[in-house]
């Protein structure tokens, strides 16, 4: 892999928390969906009055069963506040739930009860914070609107991958191996040689390449394929 190659893909990783931050502030409340999970009812309305004030759509639920068994609409940036402890399906079981079945919601876990090893198990699983009751208003808003930021940023990441990945399916079967080889900074001719062809055809098919994936250069490619996995797939054998 060339050096220039590498560089592009440095700059092409995948969603992360500081960069979240960065953009925290430019999701508006409006539009966005907190759900509240909590089987103390106090909680539950304190919650939802502090958040609610905030400007963020509000929905709570007394247990995890009632979370799942409820219809969610999917519409607009959501987060999740999750109590620990509580009958039946506990905090971190849903949360697991949640993941195990690929549902990405950002989760802030707000509890009573919590401990370090509760504390180390839901922040390796994805939470995006781990809050003692009694709740520090402004350490819990500030942490929805990473959560909602979190979600608005996995969601455009979605988007771009589903549309990357019907680009993709454009690609005959051997355009998907120039494809492959092209990002990894090989020259036509070198490409030509590993798959036993002429340097003119490969010229076609990176053209076709070029028009398909709608990439205006090598570099744009580079991060197209570094956003699918393409750079992490074996490379075609050579003939």
């Amino acid at each position: 892999m060339t050096s220039a190659v590498r560089a592009v893909r440095a700059g092409a990783r995948t969603v992360t928390m500081a960069g979240v931050s960065r953009h925290a502030d430019a999701v508006s409340a409006a539009g966005c969906t907190v759900h509240v999970v909590d089987d103390d009812a106090s909680v539950r309305k304190s919650l939802q009055r502090l958040v609610g004030a905030a400007g963020y759509r509000v929905q709570s639920y007394d247990s995890a069963r009632e979370f799942l068994a409820r219809p969610h609409s999917g519409e607009g940036p959501q987060c999740l506040i999750l109590d620990i402890r509580m009958p039946g399906v506990d905090g971190l079981a849903l949360q697991t739930s949640l993941r195990d079945t690929g549902w990405t919601i950002p989760v802030i876990f707000a509890t009573g009860f919590g401990d370090v090893a509760s504390s180390v198990r839901a922040m390796k699983i994805g939470a995006v914070d781990f809050l003692q009751k009694p709740i520090d208003e402004a350490e819990l808003l500030a942490a929805v609107q990473r959560g909602v930021a979190l979600d608005a940023e996995l969601r455009r990441v979605g988007a771009l991958v589903g549309a990357l990945t019907t680009r993709v399916d454009r690609l005959t079967p051997r355009e998907r191996q120039v494809f492959r080889l092209v990002v990894t900074g090989m020259l036509n001719k070198q490409i030509a040689g590993r798959l036993g062809t002429c340097e003119r055809t490969i010229k076609v098919h990176r053209a076709r390449i070029m028009r398909k994936m709608e990439a205006g250069s090598v570099a744009e490619l580079v991060r197209m394929a570094d956003r699918l996995g393409v750079l992490e797939s074996p490379l075609p054998p050579a003939v």
